[in-house]
């Protein structure tokens, strides 16, 4: 924990150096990020110089007991000022612990989350739009705004893809667990034999990014504008309001079609767009330090299998951390705190362990 409190520590002495430099003052969108990111630092920075000073208090008082021949009534002062200063120093280290858990990058943005379905069709789709539900009415008791930025609807009122957002303060520090392979066991309405089927989605969870976080040349964008399509192809729109946006470097391509206004689609897509441009990036620096990813609560990885729906025992398991809830319709109708609650401790004690090693 030490040597990451003293590389956040050198990382504040560094912003605060180049918030000094003439250059950086007159690029306003530069110091505005540079200014953030101190202000996120601040706390735990804080906190760290008053660790660090207790300490050198106890060890000043510590050395005078041993090199002092000190009367009685200065040794049973020094004995409870220091007794005094080691709680405070217990308290300041749990406070640390805190704070570095919940410094994980963009802990407390909004998101943008992407469910496709994936192996058994028409069940699958439908099982994607059961999932948006669950998500949806959970943010929305939550206090947050859900908004759906794109989608592709199925005939029976399944999604074969819904892309949304879910706005306010704090939705990744809850949702972050969700990135996956989500599979449910039942019955489909269509099945005449009464077997059970085995559908999956896969769930995606992005940080939404501003500007200040991304900088994206117009000159690496090719947009295109079609017209938008329903269920089964039926066209929604006379006019060529669709956009597709391709970033050329990455070779990232978003589409949107649910607005009939392109500029409200091609909004809607830059935004997606930033979204998945920013999670390739935090991708790529998190290969360098894989080892970190292993102490965790699943990986994020897209592909991973993380829970399981099952009907017939009205029962919800998390592989990843050997959870089972027997409340499938509570859970499917949005009452996740359970489940999120577990997963947060478990992610705690992983976190916990890794910031200590």
């Amino acid at each position: 924990m030490i040597k990451k409190l003293q590389e956040l520590t050198g990382r504040f002495d560094e912003i605060e150096r180049q918030m000094l430099d003439s250059e950086v003052i007159s690029d306003s969108k530069k110091y505005q990020a540079l200014a953030k990111e101190r202000a996120k630092l601040e706390a735990v920075v804080v906190r760290y110089k008053e660790l660090k000073s207790n300490e050198e208090d106890i060890s000043e008082l510590e050395k005078m007991l041993t090199e002092k021949k000190a009367d009685n009534d200065f040794i049973e002062l020094a004995k409870t000022e220091i007794d005094e200063l080691q709680k405070r120093n217990d308290s300041l280290q749990k406070n640390l612990e805190n704070i570095l858990l919940e410094k994980e990058e963009g802990f407390d943005k909004s998101i943008i989350m992407e469910i496709r379905a994936g192996a058994g069709g028409s069940e699958a789709a439908l099982f994607a739009s059961d999932l948006f539900k669950m998500y949806s009415k959970y943010a929305q008791s939550k206090g947050y705004k859900v908004e759906i930025l794109d989608s592709h609807q199925t005939n029976e009122g399944g999604f074969k893809e819904v892309i949304f957002s879910i706005e306010g303060s704090g939705a990744y520090g809850l949702f972050r667990f969700e990135s996956g392979t989500h599979r449910v066991q039942r019955v489909p309405a269509t099945e005449t034999q009464g077997r059970i089927h085995t559908s999956a989605a896969t769930v995606v969870v992005l940080l939404e990014a501003e500007e200040v976080d991304l900088k994206i040349d117009p000159s690496d964008l090719r947009v295109e504008t079609y017209r938008s399509s329903g269920a089964g192809g039926q066209h929604v729109n006379v006019t060529d309001s669709a956009v597709r946006i391709t970033h050329i470097p990455t070779n990232t391509v978003v589409s949107c079609q649910d607005e009939r206004s392109q500029i409200k689609n091609r909004s809607k897509a830059m935004k997606v767009l930033r979204a998945r441009i920013l999670d390739k990036l935090k991708e790529d620096q998190q290969k360098e330090i894989s080892q970190n990813r292993k102490l965790q609560v699943g990986t994020g990885d897209r592909s991973q299998k993380i829970r399981t729906y099952n009907f017939p025992d009205r029962r919800v398991t998390d592989h990843r951390i050997n959870f089972t809830l027997h409340k499938l319709e509570g859970v499917l109708s949005g009452d996740l705190d359970e489940l999120f609650k577990a997963l947060r401790i478990e992610d705690r004690k992983l976190s916990l362990k890794n910031i200590s090693s």
